[in-house]
């Protein structure tokens, strides 16, 4: 899996970040100023790329955290049939087979936008 280190008060909304091994990105992001025993704390609320879950992180801000390097990528719609439908990458000309997202109604030959991490992927 393609991801890098970064420290948590590095954190952005809008960003990514790994929680529980999995990505996520971020909803919002706050913290709280040092305490008498301790260092300050950064609080995490963020919901899967892929699975959509919300899922929470409460670190210290100068923690370690590891932040997925997910990939936007173009493609073109081959085929639609019932459910699933064929997409080509515009760059490798790879031909991938992915579920269509509810409420979505490609046609062929349409240009999609989608993420990709590992061999996960997901319509923009």
């Amino acid at each position: 899996m393609a991801r890098q280190q970064k420290e948590v008060r590095d954190l952005q909304e809008g960003a990514y970040v790994m929680i529980d091994d999995t990505p996520c990105v971020i909803n919002s992001y706050s913290t709280a100023k040092p305490g008498k025993h301790g260092s300050a704390k950064a609080r995490v609320e963020a919901k899967g790329v892929f699975d959509g879950k919300k899922r929470s992180l409460s670190q210290p801000v100068d923690a370690k955290i590891w932040v997925p390097i997910i990939e936007r990528k173009q493609g073109q719609v081959v085929s639609v049939d019932g459910s699933d439908m064929q997409l080509m990458d515009l760059e490798t000309y790879e031909t991938i087979t992915m579920r269509i997202p509810d409420g979505e109604d490609p046609t062929p030959d349409e240009n999609i936008e989608y993420l990709e991490l590992d061999n996960q992927r997901k319509i923009v």
